[in-house]
């Protein structure tokens, strides 16, 4: 990438310089030789020249978002929890990768939820839920509880030091940021400048008054700023007490923020079709590249790129770190290396989700023969695996299933088969396995059968485990279904035949209006023929 230097590098050598070496003015800190590489010109002159001959910007204001609607809604809901209070939620600031160059900006998920923004909006802003009504008061029939104000850091004019001298927000460095207004006609928010927000955040604040909650884990500056108001507001003392109160407070938002995603509406539904779709094109890409991975001493990363570019080309990028395991690496679960060769014969699982635009990830598995046919013995694990996840998909359909139950459907599945393979310990038999106080086949089966998919890939985190794990599937609930088996080629407890191979087998799953489950990778190939038909025509010449 192009080093943060300023257009006018050519100016430096000209320009006074300071630090530690013969005819310094003083010494330098560690963050100001940062800026050794550059120096900005500061003299009006030159301000003067710069500002001018740019031609005007465009007319007119960006239309309302698809998402705009359905991120109100979701915002009043969320702001009818907590009558009265202040709600600041962060999009989050840049991460530091090395030295003075981040990490690709992706906002805090919470954050994207209530605005309705994607991609990379916007680095440090804040919306806030303000209250419209004092605490204790009753909210009129009808009447929103809340106004949301988004907080950002607008464009700056051509004539500003910041256009062309800062490399964080200025226009020369950054692209073209949006103004205050075409933000609030895209998102339908009011919308504020940064450097309102102490303010903001102050007004009315105190006992009796306004309580402020703040989503703690997505800013720490924010949440500093918070915490500042509120000790300035008398809401915060310095005890130990006082400080468990305010992360109760926090928690609690959250919390609540969390649960307001385990049920998925319409729009958020169609943006998963579409990651799960880009994703299966990113899968055919990946199985077309099989031939190269095969001939390369990382044919791993072959795959992996293959699936990546199709990632950017289709969306915002990556979901979560693809997974692409050929051999006994697949029985590391979170096997992210990607750095082994890929052989004749091995099978590769793949885990791999696209997320698109709008931020909503695919999260989706497929074992893959690399030659394009199963072995024997791959074929039955891969057989046992399928009826696993055919279990757990017939129990979603079963009246009054709990998100637990998918897990107990194929967990009974797979000890069934572990038993018929001799695998289980002398005398113990799958009713036994499934017992709390056995769980023998959890050997070969160590993690989740299902968890909750959305903007994140692990969504509804901090969701209590009453509304998640143990509450009924609801009409918009997402969730993945994922058994696999695990032999390591280590395992002496495994047949010979055996060891060294897994299967995975992962698909995305919604409850529709009716209460019926259906599979949003419905376009991906699960039976084992139908495996191998994948492969072997887009393998064909």
């Amino acid at each position: 990438m192009s080093e943060q230097t300023s257009p006018t590098a050519d100016l430096d050598a000209a320009a006074p310089q300071t630090g530690t070496g013969p005819g310094s003015e003083a010494p330098q800190s560690l963050a100001q030789r940062g800026e050794n590489r550059s120096h900005k010109p500061t003299n009006q002159a030159f301000r003067d020249f710069i500002a001018s001959g740019w031609g005007p910007r465009p007319e007119g204001l960006p239309e309302r978002s698809e998402a705009a609607s359905w991120a109100a809604s979701r915002r009043e809901r969320l702001a009818a929890l907590f009558p009265g209070e202040r709600l600041v939620v962060p999009a989050g600031p840049l991460v530091t990768r090395n030295n003075d160059c981040d990490y690709r900006f992706r906002p805090f998920s919470a954050f994207a939820h209530l605005a309705g923004t994607g991609t990379d909006f916007e680095p440090d802003a804040v919306l806030v839920l303000d209250p419209l009504t004092p605490p204790g008061a009753p909210v009129p029939a009808g009447a929103p509880s809340h106004e949301a104000v988004l907080y950002f850091r607008p464009r700056a004019s051509r004539g500003s030091e910041e256009f062309y001298g800062d490399p964080r927000y200025g226009e020369l460095w950054v692209g073209v940021r949006p103004s205050l207004e075409e933000v609030e006609s895209l998102t339908g928010i009011r919308c504020a400048h940064i450097d309102s927000l102490p303010d903001a955040l102050a007004k009315d604040a105190g006992p009796g008054a306004v309580l402020l909650r703040v989503m703690a884990q997505a800013d720490p500056a924010v949440t500093a700023l918070v915490a500042q108001v509120r000790q300035a507001a008398g809401l915060l003392a310095a005890s130990e007490e006082s400080q468990a109160q305010a992360q109760a407070l926090d928690d609690a938002l959250a919390e609540a923020a969390s649960e307001l995603r385990l049920c998925k509406d319409e729009w958020e539904v169609s943006q998963l079709q579409a990651a799960v779709d880009a994703t299966k094109a990113g899968f055919d890409d990946l199985i077309r590249s099989i031939p190269r991975a095969k001939g390369h001493w990382r044919g791993e990363r072959v795959l992996e790129g293959a699936f990546g570019a199709r990632a950017r080309e289709e969306g915002n990028g990556l979901g979560y770190e693809t997974i692409a395991a050929a051999g006994n690496h697949a029985n590391t679960l979170h096997w992210i290396c990607n750095d082994g060769p890929v052989e004749p014969g091995q099978l590769v699982l793949v885990d791999a989700g696209v997320e698109v635009d709008s931020l909503y990830t695919a999260d989706v598995t497929r074992t893959i023969p690399v030659d394009g046919r199963f072995t024997e013995p791959q074929r039955r694990v891969y057989e046992a695996v399928l009826e696993a996840a055919d279990a757990a998909f017939a129990r979603a359909a079963t009246p009054g299933c709990r998100f637990r139950d998918l897990h107990a459907a194929a967990m009974e599945v797979l000890a069934s088969r572990l038993e018929e393979w001799g695998m289980l310990p002398e005398g113990v038999t799958a009713a036994d396995s499934l017992a709390a106080d056995g769980q023998f086949h959890r050997r070969w089966m160590v993690h989740g059968t299902s968890h909750h998919l959305g903007l994140d890939v692990h969504d509804c985190a901090q969701a209590r485990r009453e509304m998640s794990m143990e509450t009924l599937l609801l009409p918009g609930m997402v969730f993945t279904i994922e058994p696999g088996l695990y032999f390591r080629e280590d395992d002496l407890l495994v047949p010979a035949e055996l060891r060294g191979m897994a299967v995975r087998i992962e698909d995305d799953v919604v409850i529709d209006p009716d209460g019926s489950p259906r599979y949003l990778t419905a376009a991906f190939p699960r039976r084992p023929a139908e495996v191998e038909a994948w492969v072997t025509d887009l393998l064909a010449p």
